[in-house]
């Protein structure tokens, strides 16, 4: 479990990234338990209230589920979630603003699209 907490963004948010990355590289499976907030704030040195608000942000999105008085574990869909908003963000945030720099620099769909095939290529070799 690995976070070098910054000031980019608020720690809760950190955590709830946190979790959602090691949800994808099945650190944490479905159905496993994720760290409790103590443990996190322990291992952090932050406030517990902190921890509980990143993880009751995945809750609140189906990414995770209480189970009363044992902990907080990975849904059944957790991974499917998780991936699902992922892509939204990288369609959102990078896809839409690779398109319009291409339009501001003139690049035709054909172009554009070569261009992505060779970085799909160099990025697989």
């Amino acid at each position: 479990m690995q976070l070098n907490l910054s000031d980019q963004s608020s720690i809760y948010l950190q955590i709830a990234q946190m979790v959602e990355d090691n949800i994808l590289r099945n650190i944490y499976c479905e159905e496993e338990q994720v760290p409790s907030t103590n443990e996190l704030a322990r291992i952090y040195n932050i406030n517990p209230a902190t921890a509980a608000k990143g993880l009751n942000l995945l809750v609140a999105e189906g990414v995770l589920y209480k189970r009363r008085g044992v902990g907080m574990f990975v849904s059944p869909d957790g991974v499917k979630l998780v991936q699902s908003k992922r892509k939204t963000a990288f369609y959102n945030h990078f896809m839409r603003s690779l398109v319009k720099e291409s339009r501001t620099l003139g690049l035709t769909n054909e172009e554009l699209m070569d261009m992505m095939n060779k970085a799909i290529a160099e990025g697989e070799s």
